[in-house]
């Protein structure tokens, strides 16, 4: 029997979380911020546990984290590498994504603090 995959936006914890069955597998957490171009997604920190790894739950649980914040008409700000090499290969999200800048970094850096 094959466990199921979900992908979840935990917006209480500002997370994305994805399971394999009951198990949390990953997460890929954000910060919102509004702007005068509209309200922003800065996706800084994407992890997946290391007996989760070698499975492309990254990469399952990036597309539907961006492909959700898009069509909710959010920004898309991709400070974790992880998310910002995802995009790389990925052009579609293109015209969603702003270019990161101090202003991400220290919104990041007040969220955690």
């Amino acid at each position: 029997m094959t466990d199921t995959t979900n992908v979840t936006n935990a917006a209480d914890q500002n997370r994305y979380e994805v399971r394999v069955g009951a198990e949390l597998a990953g997460v890929a957490d954000y910060v919102e911020r509004d702007t005068d171009r509209g309200r922003e997604r800065i996706f800084f920190h994407t992890e997946i546990g290391e007996q989760f790894g070698g499975r492309g739950l990254g990469g399952t649980l990036v597309e539907y984290a961006l492909t959700d914040t898009a069509r909710s008409g959010e920004r898309i700000v991709p400070v974790c590498e992880f998310v910002a090499s995802w995009l790389d290969k990925h052009p579609d999200f293109t015209g969603d994504v702003e270019p990161v800048t101090e202003a991400h970094h220290a919104a990041v850096a007040d969220s955690r603090s």
